[in-house]
């Protein structure tokens, strides 16, 4: 990889690691503070919350017909993401120890601290932690597969390709064969050193 694009894709990382520690800094300092895996608001933000939170007949008189009706099609896709989580999971858990790859934490992308809002009635906690679950394990997913990829093929497409993982950007150039295995194993070895969180 060019060298100045490796510079650039470091600083980027860098100050999206940055922006990231601010934007969550000043959120806790202004409404709440997390205390190990409890979220605490000040006593007067959480009595506002309970004021505001919605009664269940009235948010089910409220609330939009079309929704309800197409809830079983949405709830049922929770038997392919638990077959999709068991499976991919199983993988990791059998395979990346073979590979030498550092194994994702599904705690990292599957979060649940939603249902401590106050605002929220206990049905919209649930389709929030739902939804949660949904799109934490996509991310997991697409982070355990990104890992596989780097370790046997990290090469990007000649097309222009939407939705790529967060590693895809320092894969190799199309077609730059020179020294190829040699820089195969640099991808191998780096994916066995330990990254924090958000690091690639």
């Amino acid at each position: 990889m060019n060298q100045t694009i490796r510079q650039l894709l470091d600083q980027i990382s860098a100050l999206e690691g940055d922006l990231l520690k601010v934007v969550q800094e000043q959120e806790a300092s202004a409404l709440f503070q997390i205390k190990g895996k409890r979220v605490e608001f000040e006593a007067s933000i959480r009595q506002a919350h309970e004021q505001l939170k919605s009664g269940f007949f009235h948010w089910l008189v409220t609330y939009r017909p079309q929704n309800l009706i197409t809830g079983p099609i949405i709830y049922s896709m929770i038997v392919p993401l638990a077959f999709l989580d068991l499976f991919v999971s199983f993988y990791q858990a059998t395979c990346f120890p073979v590979y030498g790859i550092t194994k994702v934490r599904r705690g990292d992308y599957i979060v649940f601290d939603r249902q401590q809002l106050e605002y929220l009635n206990f049905i919209e906690k649930f389709h929030c932690s739902y939804c949660a679950y949904g799109s934490g394990l996509i991310a997991y997913v697409s982070e355990i597969v990104g890992r596989t990829e780097e370790y046997f093929c990290p090469i990007k497409h000649a097309r222009k390709m939407l939705g790529k993982h967060s590693r895809y950007a320092r894969f190799l150039a199309y077609g730059e064969a020179e020294d190829y295995e040699a820089k195969l194993e640099k991808f191998r070895v780096r994916l066995g050193e330990k990254t924090p969180p958000g690091k690639t």
